[in-house]
């Protein structure tokens, strides 16, 4: 095992009803001033953002609002944000919604508090210095950005996708109501699960140390996640499974089951990145649909892994082989894809992408990560043009 820094400094309040604690949770840490940023009608049309706002309203806790976060949130957006908290000199933000809000609003943070375009830090041309406060309201259970220290935004320029990440932007505190995950489409609430099981399996698939609990930990979020995301294939309204996974998300994403190893792999997040960023598709079923292809091809690197991850997590009896068993595992975690219509190829996730696509993909992909990454197996740009060759 390696040794870690372990650092969650977000204060979760957990339950029926949260969202009305904003105001006192805003002031606690702080705030004079508040942007309240949010993605689409969803929080409008739920009421969720009247709440908030009376809330606020009720408290006395000035507010300016900013909508329209999307999917693969963009930088426009984020350009759009900074100049308005820089005019109405916000000192605080809350993002109402999931992932894309909460990284909109990280990227905001940063563009206010350090000069320069806010565009460096993504492009890896720099480091923030700065970040302003964040509170987070989660309406959506999958990136796990509510207890995380990164962000990814799409430059509209070239239709380039990353991350970024700092402690500086890790939320001071996160409202987590189940509830107001119920009004989410089934595809949704899938691809939220395929995106925190992801988040899990990159930092368990590893050829750099391991720690016993750790695994204990990561096999147990999976095997949950993995029992929830059925549940609610059935049973959308079922409050106990919408709490089981989006306690699993924020703890999948806040470094919890990355302690003692190497810090994960992270290519088919890498991958998935060119996938959302060329698209715009939905980042946990560009996953799902990219992971099948990526196990095969470094499973023979990181065959330990690969065997318990089948009999630990998958439930597969041991064949004569460790590689039939690996393979086995994999074959089980597509067949789960399949059941909660998660697509395991870029057929099935609606993707007809061109070899002239598919090179730039890789080749952007390759330039994102500095030419080369991986645990599992170190990949290139060659290969990771073969992954999605074989992911077609």
């Amino acid at each position: 095992m390696f040794g870690f820094n372990y650092y969650t400094p977000t204060k979760v309040v957990f339950g029926k009803g949260t969202e009305m604690k904003a105001a006192e949770l805003i002031r606690e840490f702080g705030g004079k001033k508040v942007l309240i940023h949010y993605g689409g009608g969803s929080v409008i049309r739920s009421g969720l953002l009247k709440k908030v706002t009376d809330t606020l309203d009720n408290a006395g806790i000035p507010y300016v609002t900013l909508g329209g976060a999307v999917p693969n949130p963009r930088l426009g957006l984020v350009y759009e944000g900074i100049d308005l908290c820089r005019k109405e000199n916000v000192d605080f933000l809350l993002a109402v919604g999931g992932g894309s809000a909460i990284d909109s609003a990280k990227a905001i943070g940063y563009g206010v508090t350090n000069e320069g375009d806010v565009w460096d830090f993504y492009d890896y041309k720099r480091q923030a210095t700065a970040c302003l406060p964040i509170g987070v309201i989660l309406t959506i259970a999958a990136t796990g950005s509510e207890m995380s220290d990164s962000s990814v935004i799409t430059k509209e320029e070239g239709l380039v996708k990353r991350g970024y990440s700092s402690d500086y932007c890790r939320p001071k505190f996160a409202i987590m109501n189940p509830e107001l995950t119920m009004t989410l489409p089934d595809y949704q609430t899938a691809c939220g699960c395929a995106d925190i099981m992801m988040h899990t399996m990159e930092r368990y698939f590893t050829n750099g140390g391991n720690m016993e609990i750790t695994d204990a930990l990561a096999e147990g979020l999976l095997r949950t996640v993995m029992k929830n995301a059925e549940i609610l294939a059935r049973d959308p309204k079922d409050y106990n499974a919408r709490a089981e996974v989006m306690w699993a998300g924020s703890l999948a994403h806040n470094g919890l089951t990355g302690c003692g190893n190497d810090g994960g792999d992270w290519m088919t997040h890498k991958l998935e990145h060119e996938l959302g960023g060329l698209y715009d598709v939905a980042h946990g079923a560009g996953l799902a649909s990219i992971w099948g292809s990526w196990a095969r091809y470094v499973y023979r690197d990181c065959l330990p892994r690969f065997r318990r991850f089948a009999v630990e997590v998958m439930g597969v009896e041991p064949a004569a082989s460790d590689e039939e068993t690996a393979l086995k595992g994999i074959e089980a975690m597509e067949d789960f894809y399949r059941r909660i219509h998660m697509p395991t190829n870029l057929r099935e996730l609606g993707v007809r992408a061109t070899e002239e696509d598919l090179a730039a993909m890789a080749h952007k992909c390759a330039v994102g990560v500095g030419g080369s990454m991986g645990s599992a197996k170190v990949l290139y740009e060659e290969d990771m043009l073969a992954i999605f060759r074989a992911s077609l």
